[in-house]
This record gives C-alpha cells, structure tokens and sequence, in this order.
C-alpha cells in the first residue's frame, strides 16, 4: 500500500483519536446491526457507518488516496479486483462440482425465494456488508493505523476484522450441516475463535488485493464475488438437493 508523503504532515494525536473513534463507531454498528436492526435497515444503516467513518477519516486529514479512493489507480484496481473474483469462481466451482465438497455450501441462512436471493447477493451484500467492510477495514482504519508499513498496520486492521465476525458467527454450525459436523463439537468459545482466525486470514488477503490493485475497489470486488456467489452456489445446492 503505497503512502502518500503528504501523510508525514499529519498530527499523530489526531489520528489515535480518529481511531479510537472509529474503532467505537464500528463496534456500536455491529451490536446494533446483529441484535436491533432487522430487514431493508440493514441496508442504509450500514452505508449511513460507512459514510460516518470516511467523514472521521476527512477530519483526521487523511486524503482520499490514504483511504484507497484516489481516481488514478481505479483501472488498476479493477483489473486486480477481476483476477481475484475469477479465482473465488475458480474455486467455488471446482468445490460445487465435488460430491466430497458440495455439502459444505449447504448453508440454510441462504433458503429463500429467488427474490430474497437475488436482494442478497445484489444489494443486502454489495451495498450492505461489502461497502461498509471495506471501507473500515481496508481503508480508514489501516489509514488511521498509521498505514506507512503495510504488514503491521494490515495484522491490525483483520485482526478487527476477524472480532467484527464474533456475533455473526454465532449459530453459523446450526445453519449448516457440514460445518457443524466438522466443528460442531469443540465447544462455542473454540468455534469463535476459529472464526475469527479465519476471518482474520481473509481480512488480510483482501489487504494485499488492496496493496496490489492501489484501490479499495479490488478488495471489493474479491468480497462481493464470494459471498454473494457463496450464497448463490448455497441457494442452489438447498433448492436442488
């Protein structure tokens, strides 16, 4: 992740603070949008964090290329953002076309209507989850972190990343079969942290999309590729089974 020289100008005390302050806002969204909001508010309260955090970010003095938003590198970013969506469908559909794998996808939090798919995996996931999730984590909090060595400032950011999952995580073994099977038995404390290992692992591999595309759109892109395709292969593995 290539660092602006305008950022050695920045005050460091207004960063910790724009830190701690965003850090507080992501953990207040997350018990609200797991435990209070329900249906289409899932939606704009999201995007309404989203643009809270990039204001912080503003305010702080970061520039729009501090946060992976510069227009210059967009190409690139897409172009990165391609590549790493052709593997998730690479991947997944080497995974779906396996009897031994297929059953892994069977995720029933994805049983629905065409409709409720379709709201899943082209807004609810784009719009609600994607959005809000790269931008924290990929963008204003590596920013805020101090963001000049990548390696430390991308361990921070997905190890947040990987505790946002924490209340998400909760049930995931009874929704589907093949998880429960493998993981089911440890106990709930082991399986939140192995989710959050796990997490934290993917937080930091759309880290790298990020440092080689220059954009936060490649990380986004990646994400929304597999999970609103992962839904997708779910959907159509309950409905046709």
């Amino acid at each position: 992740m290539t660092v602006p020289r305008t950022r050695v100008h920045l005050h460091p005390v207004r960063l910790r603070l724009g830190l701690i302050l965003a850090i507080a806002i992501l953990a207040g969204s997350n018990l609200v949008s797991n435990r209070v909001l329900t249906g289409l508010a899932y939606v704009p309260w999201n995007l309404a964090v989203a643009a809270l955090l990039i204001v912080v970010a503003r305010r702080c003095g970061l520039s729009w290329a501090d946060l992976g938003l510069q227009n210059r590198r967009l190409r690139k970013g897409l172009l990165v953002g391609a590549v790493a969506a052709s593997l998730v469908v690479l991947i997944y559909t080497i995974g779906w076309a396996l009897p031994a794998t297929r059953s892994a996808f069977a995720d029933q939090r994805a049983a629905g209507s065409v409709q409720t798919l379709l709201f899943a995996a082209l807004i609810q996931i784009p719009l609600g989850t994607v959005l809000l999730e790269e931008i924290a984590f990929r963008g204003v909090l590596p920013a805020l972190f101090g963001g000049e060595r990548f390696w430390p400032t991308a361990l921070a950011s997905s190890a947040l990343f990987g505790l946002w999952h924490v209340l998400p995580s909760f049930g995931v073994t009874a929704a589907n079969a093949a998880m429960g099977a493998t993981i089911g038995g440890i106990g709930l404390l082991a399986q939140t942290v192995l989710v959050v290992l796990a997490m934290t692992g993917a937080g930091m591999l759309l880290m790298v999309y990020r440092r080689w595309g220059g954009h936060l759109v490649s990380p986004m892109i990646a994400h929304v590729a597999t999970n609103s395709l992962g839904v997708l292969i779910a959907w159509l593995v309950i409905t046709h089974t």
